[in-house]
């Protein structure tokens, strides 16, 4: 029963962690022009963008592997892994192989999958009609 607690938690963690890793992509550069630099130095772009993949992997691959140990859903599990790769790789690779384009539609799909992943690995583990899942 704790761990089903636990991984909705995680499954809500992550999702929080995949829209903030969009956010933080799309947004911070601008609100850093808006601001006129004023926060560039507090506002790290690589170290953020990599601290929150550094935390998004673990929660989500714990998340989704007791989810699918529960509940079987393979495909939950395989689209959440799709998503942290290419989130992962938007990290890794950044705009200078992936360009700045490229770096960004891998964050935001990488992003939505893991997001989607965890949305549906939560909603199915809410769904089950068996008592270990109440919270």
């Amino acid at each position: 029963k704790m761990m089903i607690k636990t991984q909705l938690t995680a499954d809500k963690v992550a999702i929080t962690l995949s829209l903030a890793c969009v956010v933080h992509c799309f947004f911070v550069p601008s609100f850093i022009i808006l601001s006129s630099g004023f926060l560039a130095l507090a506002l790290d772009n690589e170290f953020v963008h990599k601290f929150i993949v550094l935390v998004a992997v673990p929660v989500s691959l714990f998340s989704l592997t007791v989810g699918y140990r529960n509940h079987k859903a393979l495909s939950f599990l395989l689209m959440g892994i799709l998503g942290l790769l290419m989130l992962t790789a938007a990290v890794a690779l950044g705009a200078d192989a992936l360009g700045e384009l490229g770096e960004k539609g891998f964050t935001l799909l990488g992003s939505m999958l893991v997001a989607y992943a965890h949305f549906r690995n939560y909603q199915t583990c809410r769904n089950e009609d068996c008592s270990c899942h109440d919270e």
